[in-house]
């Protein structure tokens, strides 16, 4: 299935938002089970679903953030979203969120998105689009998305402790 991606408008912000909370449920949930016993989870995240929705609905209404939204079906229903960031003093473009409803998984959607927002890094004249992801289990399938989208990985280990 070959979503139908356009610019993200204003009446797509809640969609999005639920949308975000949906597919990073599982994410959040391996987050938690790896971080088990260390208190670590719980002072990052107090409640992991107003951080999201926070930062989602920040991206959705910020004059720098580039989002796309990739939509499916008819009628159209929003299946996932892209956001990038274009940082012109160093030539990078970064997708900062990519999400696609747990409905639309494993059709493509994550990947056209990847490509879409990594064409848009492109034409904006940026030389190199950069995206971040977890290394923990619940962040596999954006491993594998980003990988077939032309990324290369480069491990970076992120150590926490609570105090």
């Amino acid at each position: 299935m070959l979503p139908r991606i356009r610019p993200l408008d204003r009446s797509d912000h809640s969609a999005v938002i639920e949308l975000s909370l949906r597919a990073w449920a599982p994410v959040f949930s391996s987050l938690e089970h790896v971080l088990h016993g260390s208190g670590v989870f719980q002072r990052l995240y107090p409640d992991w679903r107003v951080s999201q929705r926070d930062t989602v609905a920040a991206a959705c209404t910020c004059d720098t953030v580039h989002m796309w939204i990739a939509e499916v079906d008819i009628p159209s229903v929003i299946a996932g979203f892209v956001a990038v960031v274009l940082d012109y003093d160093h030539s990078r473009g970064e997708i900062e969120l990519l999400a696609v409803d747990p409905a639309y998984q494993r059709s493509g959607i994550g990947t056209a998105l990847t490509r879409y927002a990594r064409d848009r890094i492109r034409e904006a004249g940026m030389s190199v689009a950069m995206v971040e992801t977890g290394g923990d289990p619940g962040h596999a399938a954006a491993r594998r998305t980003y990988q077939r989208a032309g990324f290369a990985p480069l491990p970076v280990v992120r150590y926490f402790a609570a105090l």
